[in-house]
């Protein structure tokens, strides 16, 4: 059982890339997702989270909203993050995590909160 995180690379300030978090021996559909971002000598911060398919709403921490979108292909058991109009200050390594509760204060959860994790991609934003 895993969760493979893909899509990171260098970009141009305004520039978009899509992360995806593909699920391997499990069914993302009964998960809730989040996606995570560290950057060098910070703390993990969550960027954004989409429910299970029981239903609830999708969250965006305030400094992605209105660029980034997270959406689910249940047919390719994965959940991707759109990120438009990218700065600098997105630089990170992107996690997926995977658990079976709601995306409800998801960013305040710790990492043991969560049933899995991704490995990580990389997000370079730069001239």
């Amino acid at each position: 059982v895993q969760l493979q995180a893909s899509g990171g690379g260098l970009v141009q300030p305004g520039g978009s890339l899509r992360l995806s978090c593909v699920g391997t021996g499990l069914l993302l559909d009964y998960y809730s997702v989040a996606w995570f971002r560290q950057a060098p000598g910070k703390e993990r911060e969550g960027v954004s989270c989409i429910p299970n398919n029981s239903g609830g709403l999708t969250y965006h921490a305030d400094s992605v909203k209105g660029r980034f979108t997270v959406s689910r292909a249940d047919a390719k058991n994965t959940v991707f993050l759109q990120m438009n109009s990218l700065k600098a200050e997105d630089t990170a390594v992107y996690y997926c995590a995977a658990y079976m509760s709601s995306c409800w204060q998801f960013h305040k959860k710790g990492k043991d909160d969560f049933d899995y994790w991704g490995q990580g991609t990389q997000v370079t934003v730069s001239s």
